[in-house]
């Protein structure tokens, strides 16, 4: 796989029950974002018992999202690290015969909003900390345009192929994990 590949794990109706809890989802969050850690490190963060983030890694690497990260900590420490680098959600899946499946991907998609507004908000918080470089180099906008459906696709398409011809650009002094939110979707008109 080439340097600017990502491994992305495609979600069926069987994964998809697997992740979708909201603590799974922010624990192979946290892994991505973060790298390999531990059950105790992941429950600190969260606020949650190891025993229960223990538990949800189990669950994770039972479906192939979570494993073994070796090479980190010592003695009888586990260090758990994503298996993969993203997630593809199949929107099919919204509308599976199967409630359960259903009702999983709701889980599954609310959770990611959730995150998403809680970065956002935690940027907001936390904005007067960084350098006026870093402020200008930042940016919450929106946009109303008049697309076909094709049309959007066609644009989120594009806007996906800029933004991963960032993925492999060389180190540079200065350079931080950037998060970037793509959000398209229909508003009814009057």
């Amino acid at each position: 796989m080439p340097d600017n590949e990502l491994n992305i794990r495609k979600l069926d109706a069987r994964t998809l029950r697997g992740l979708a809890h909201p603590l799974r989802i922010r624990l192979l969050a946290a892994l991505r974002h973060d790298g390999p850690a531990t059950a105790s490190q992941l429950g600190e963060r969260f606020g949650e018992s190891s025993g229960s983030t223990s538990y949800h890694l189990r669950q994770l690497a039972a479906h192939g999202f979570v494993e073994d990260a070796p090479g980190h900590g010592k003695g009888r420490e586990r260090w758990w690290r994503a298996s993969h680098d993203g997630t593809a959600f199949d929107e099919n899946l919204i509308h599976d015969p199967d409630p359960a499946v259903r009702g999983a991907a709701d889980v599954l998609l609310h959770e990611i909003a959730r995150i998403h507004t809680q970065e956002l908000t935690d940027w907001l918080s936390g904005a007067q900390t960084w350098s006026m470089d870093w402020r200008r180099g930042s940016d919450i906008s929106d946009f109303t345009l008049r697309l076909t459906a094709e049309q959007s696709l066609e644009l989120i398409h594009k806007m996906h192929d800029l933004i991963n011809s960032y993925r492999d650009l060389p180190p540079a002094e200065g350079t931080e994990a950037v998060r970037l939110h793509v959000h398209a979707f229909p508003r009814a008109t009057d």
